[in-house]
């Protein structure tokens, strides 16, 4: 069995782990200045920050065709291998659309597609699970249900500075975020689950509020005591990391996992200083093989 899944899914582990990962990655593309960058081909996350602050246009973002999806599908099924397409949510990208329509190009071969909901460090999460399991022999089916209890106990927040690349890019009501725009209005965003879209969990007026906003909103779903496996992750604000890092870390037992950029086509929707956290009940993981 064979799994893919895009760059939106990030998958930023220990070395010795990352290593162990068997996955095939199609890159989303962001576009900038009338110029289109493969995520982590043709483009770094430092040198699309150094453009996006050099230029006035703002960025959009695209993504891997249906004849994309049918042609990795078709390599990598060619001996028979069964495959496991794990993909951003359905709910923010059409990605998920276009890997379903590319396995109809290719009806000789055997997809599976799941519709992770979420995004960013949470799907990375998904992949490192199931790239497990199919090492050591479980069916599709077991893995599936694995995969569904890691998307049901795993929440992903966010917080960020400016607005205008969330309103720029249509993830939120324009008019909302102009609103929020002229009171300097710091949004804590969260992911739904039951459609996968963005919904606002709160506001602050500063950007370290905000941060206490999300350790607030933590609070709310997993008693204290409760082991958390969590990660911060963040477009281009190391500090902000470190410091929602320290606030969580004062008030929750934790596993933690590795901190770092996040997908720079997720972050082209965000702009560079949104800094986000996924966390989960650190039991959901303990019996992974």
């Amino acid at each position: 069995m064979k799994i893919v899944t895009d760059s939106g899914a990030d998958l930023i582990f220990p070395e010795e782990v990352r290593k162990k990962i068997e996955v095939t990655t199609l890159p989303l593309v962001v576009n900038l200045d009338d110029r289109s960058y493969r995520e982590d081909i043709d483009i770094t996350v430092d040198e699309f920050y150094q453009l996006l602050e050099s230029t006035k246009s703002l960025p959009t973002t695209s993504l891997p065709s249906a004849g994309d999806f049918a042609e990795v599908y078709k390599d990598l099924g060619k001996d028979g291998d069964e495959i496991l397409s794990i993909h951003i949510s359905s709910g923010l990208s059409g990605t998920f659309s276009s890997a379903l329509a590319g396995a109809k190009l290719v009806p000789e071969i055997k997809v599976t597609h799941f519709d992770a909901k979420t995004l960013s460090a949470a799907v990375g999460w998904m992949v490192e699970a199931a790239s497990r399991a199919i090492k050591a022999g479980w069916p599709m089916e077991e893995i599936l249900n694995l995969l569904t209890r890691i998307r049901a106990g795993s929440d992903s927040i966010y917080t960020l500075k400016e607005l205008k690349y969330l309103i720029h890019g249509g993830r939120i009501s324009h008019m909302k975020g102009l609103v929020a725009s002229l009171l300097n209005i710091k949004p804590i965003i969260g992911v739904e689950k039951e459609k996968g879209t963005y919904e606002q969990l709160g506001q602050a007026r500063t950007f370290s509020r905000a941060l206490d906003g999300l350790v607030d909103h933590m609070k709310k779903l997993h008693p204290l005591g409760k082991e958390l496996r969590v990660q911060v992750l963040h477009a281009l604000n190391p500090e902000g990391a470190e410091e929602l890092y320290e606030k969580i870390d004062q008030v929750f037992q934790v596993r933690w996992m590795p901190t770092g950029n996040m997908s720079l086509v997720l972050g082209a929707h965000t702009g560079p200083s949104m800094v986000g956290v996924a966390f989960a009940p650190q039991d959901i993981f303990d019996d992974l093989p």
